[in-house]
Formats: C-alpha cells, structure tokens, sequence
C-alpha cells in the first residue's frame, strides 16, 4: 500500500503544467458535488449561488479549475442524472472550455474520471431529447490527477490537486468508500446522519488528512499546495506552511473558493445577503487576503 507521500509525489510527477503570469486569473472551486437535484443532492441549496459566482468569472476572464468531486459519482450511477439536473451549469462549464479555460481535477467522489475510457463516454458528448442525437458537451477533455501551475517569470509552482491522496481510506478504498455511500450513508444523509469515514464530517479525520498534507509540502521546500477534499478553508500567512484549501460548494447556504489574481491570491466566498429593501442578491465576500504570491517563495 502506497504511503500519502507516495501518492502525493506521484500526483505532483504526472501533473499537468500551466505556465501563468501576473495577468492570468484563477478561480479555483471544489467539492461542489453535484447530484441529480434529489433531496440527497446537497449541491442543489447552492447551484444559484454557484451559477451566479461561475457566470462573473467567465465575464471577468478567469479560468476555471475544479479541485476534484465536482460530480457526485458514489451517490449516483451515473452522470446522466446530474447533467439532466444541473444543464445550465454544465453548458456555462463548456464556455469556459471552449476558450480553453477549463481545468478539470479528479476527486474520489469522482475518481471514476481518471479512466479516459470513461470520460470519453460519458463527457464528451451527450444524449439531447429535443434533438434525439448526439450533441458536443466537452469534446477531448482530459481530467488529472494534479495540476501545476508555473510561473513564466518567477518559476514559482503552485500544485493543485484534491487532497485526498493524503486519505488512504477514500484513495485506496474509493470503491469500498462508494459502495457503503450508496448502501447506507445516502439512505441516512436524507436524515441527518453523516457519514463518519468522511474528513469533511469527521474532524479527527480532517486533522489526519491535513497534518498527512502538511508534512509532505515541508519535505517539498514548503510547495504551494492547493487541496480541497476537507471542505475547511485554509489560508496561510507566507512564512507559515503554505497548505491552501479552497473549502467547498456545500457550505450551508454559501460556497467558498480561492482567486489569482494580479500575482496575489484570495479566499473568497460567495452567498445570499438581504438588501435594505429587503430583496435578496447573490453578494462576493472577501475572506482572507489578497497576498502576493511570490512572498510565498522559498529558494
């Protein structure tokens, strides 16, 4: 059994590189795990604040780089259901990879996309009703396991990836992981009960998977390393262990994320805030931040 510096490594060996400069722009989300709209589906209470948040982000020229779990592929079959479910998000999703600002990063909720096999079945095109054909959804597209961003002046890295390398129970076991999921734990999420194998509902498993994460980016010169996988937050001072996680999409009744921007980097999240006329609008919040990236770098 592969050890969590050892599956770390080998997701930061086989990354994809991404060279950026100070006037690329990131936004970086994870966990949205998206379903098929059923009272399991725990992306559904945010997909208008998700949609909102994606939508500013094309117009601005971000790009877009999900951290793995974006379809929820242990609770559901397949991905038909979530797409039927979720079209709107997935045709803005085809815009951004259309102008090739689309970065995908597979999960263990959806780990089944590391089979290329099984993307080109199931992502390439799709089954439209109105048509009664086949039409293009994300032709070619590739997922990766990490991704490295390289700055073209500084040479400063920044690794991307979901985090749960650090997990070897949710990396190793993903099919055992998935099998209870759809057994027991979705029956029980309807009611409230969580599943204790998960970080993000387990605290003592979320400090093991982030001291695991933690000591590995010391041994790697303190590494900017983006993760989500715990569904926490994280945002370092530069000096401090440069672990950064970007949260999740099923905070309740609020999303969580990470922008480049400018050179600088910020956590930042998106939610539903009253006006004084009482209406309801979809607001930013900065959390933490901006910091230069480069105060980040160590020789």
């Amino acid at each position: 059994m592969f050890s969590s510096k050892k599956r770390l490594d080998k997701a930061y060996k086989e990354a994809k590189v991404i060279d950026f400069d100070n006037a690329s722009k990131f936004i970086f989300f994870s966990d949205c795990h998206r379903g098929d709209n059923s009272f399991a589906d725990d992306f559904a209470n945010n997909r208008n604040i998700y949609f909102h948040a994606l939508k500013h982000y094309y117009a601005e020229g971000f790009s877009y780089c999900e951290l793995g779990d974006g379809d929820e592929l242990w609770e559901n079959l397949s991905f038909t259901p979530i797409l039927e479910a979720h079209k709107n998000v997935y045709n803005l999703m085809k815009l951004f990879y259309q102008q090739d600002r689309l970065h995908m990063i597979w999960g263990n909720h959806d780990m089944v996309y590391r089979n290329p096999n099984y993307v080109k079945r199931n992502l390439f095109t799709y089954f439209d009703a109105k048509t009664g054909k086949e039409e293009s959804l994300f032709p070619n597209i590739q997922y990766h396991e990490g991704i490295v961003l390289k700055h073209c002046e500084t040479e400063q890295q920044l690794f991307l990836t979901h985090g749960h390398q650090a997990d070897w129970w949710n990396y190793t076991f993903w099919k055992w992981s998935r099998f209870l999921v759809r057994v027991l734990w979705k029956p029980l999420n309807v009611m409230g009960i969580a599943d204790p194998t998960s970080p993000a509902k387990n605290y003592k498993e979320l400090i093991k998977v982030e001291k695991r994460t933690k000591k590995w980016i010391i041994e790697n010169n303190n590494l900017i390393t983006i993760t989500g996988h715990t569904h926490r937050p994280r945002f370092p001072e530069p000096g401090d262990i440069a672990f950064f996680n970007d949260g999740s999409c099923v905070h309740p009744r609020s999303i969580t994320g990470l922008e480049i921007e400018n050179g600088e980097i910020s956590l930042i999240k998106w939610q539903v805030a009253t006006k004084e006329d009482g209406t309801l609008q979809i607001v930013r919040v900065l959390l933490e931040g901006p910091k230069k990236l480069i105060d980040y770098k160590t020789e």
